[in-house]
């Protein structure tokens, strides 16, 4: 499948390390953390070794997301994640100067939040898709969704060509934000941000136009506890494992083996700073694409892979013939393939 137009949007607000910080310390955060919890909080949020600057959050303030329960943090995903998600795939359609009447299927992956019927459905409203539009959310592919949504599509388009087809990754990590004691819950409260990022694709193309194909993947089931969210108290919970980065690296070297060309560079999943620093350890390649996106949003879960890929697309590099696409998380999971022309 050939790749028409990429695009990708955030939240209008967007909050410094050290700012976070400072609001979580002049509010009543802290007071609800044990003392060894607050000074994580804040040797990750200040020391500046996180790799992250900003990130883009879909909350009023900082101080008012703790005071957000579960139903709240539920209709914060359910006003969001459509507005977000169609803002990237308004900008996708101006990019490729196509309707979104024309769109035959829209594929939607995210994690964050559930909504029945899901995410589709309201995109489809908010653009004016055709009522005939075939609509398809996939939900509990965590951080790695991406690139099998991509693959989705491919199988859509190979049963229809001729057919335009939509896809768009959409997360709203701060609707999973609370204070907790639970190292995976303020890592996350220190590591995510939200944004989406929408693509169009078609079966046919020009030679010069990125062709996207090659899927492969590999799951781990017997690792799923140490990546995952889990339900508290009516909250999704982040749960995290120090091994992470290890298995992240582990997976994707197995992935690399699999690759049918040699790239020119390497698109990968901003997991974090350790998952980057194991990665370039044992992949050939310095993940500076994937470092700016970590720097500038933090990990946004499955669109972050795809906000590198644009910043490289971007760039614009005539000797870029061969680009490979790496997203991995809960499952254990991880998926990979090729972009070429």
């Amino acid at each position: 499948m050939y790749l028409r137009s990429l695009a990708t949007a955030v939240p209008q607000r967007s909050y410094s390390q050290e700012s976070c910080w400072e609001a979580m310390n002049s509010g009543n955060l802290l007071e609800s953390l044990k003392p060894r919890s607050a000074s994580l909080l804040e040797k990750i949020l200040t020391a500046g070794t996180s790799g992250i600057k900003r990130r883009s959050l879909a909350l009023e303030s900082i101080e008012s997301s703790f005071r957000l329960g579960p139903d709240d943090l539920s209709r914060n995903f359910e006003r969001e994640a459509p507005a977000l998600a169609g803002e990237a795939l308004k900008k996708a359609l101006d990019l490729s100067d196509r309707k979104s009447v024309e769109i035959d299927a829209l594929f939607i992956c995210t994690c964050t939040g559930y909504l029945c019927p899901g995410v589709t459905s309201h995109v489809a409203e908010q653009l004016g898709l055709r009522h005939d539009v075939y609509l398809a959310d996939l939900v509990g592919l965590g951080c790695g969704a991406a690139i099998p949504m991509l693959r989705a599509a491919q199988g859509f388009l190979a049963a229809n060509p001729g057919a335009l087809v939509a896809t768009l990754a959409v997360e709203i990590c701060s609707a999973a934000f609370f204070a907790h004691d639970d190292p995976g819950v303020l890592i996350s409260l220190c590591l995510f941000g939200d944004g989406a990022a929408a693509a169009l694709w078609t079966s046919e193309g020009a030679a010069a136009d990125w062709q996207a194909g090659h899927f492969t993947t590999t799951h781990r089931p017997e690792e799923r506890e140490k990546i995952r969210f889990v339900h508290s108290e009516g909250r999704l919970k982040n749960q995290l494992h120090r091994a992470v980065p290890e298995l992240a690296s582990e997976a994707v070297a197995g992935l690399f083996a699999l690759r049918h060309g040699t790239p020119d560079q390497v698109i990968a999943h901003s997991g974090g700073r350790d998952v980057i620093d194991q990665l370039e350890r044992v992949l050939p390649f310095q993940l500076q694409e994937t470092r700016e996106i970590l720097r500038d949003f933090g990990n946004m879960s499955s669109p972050s892979v795809l906000f590198a890929l644009e910043r490289r697309l971007a760039q614009q590099r005539e000797s870029d013939r061969r680009l490979w696409l790496t997203a991995f998380g809960a499952g254990f999971a991880a998926h990979a393939c090729e972009l070429w022309r």
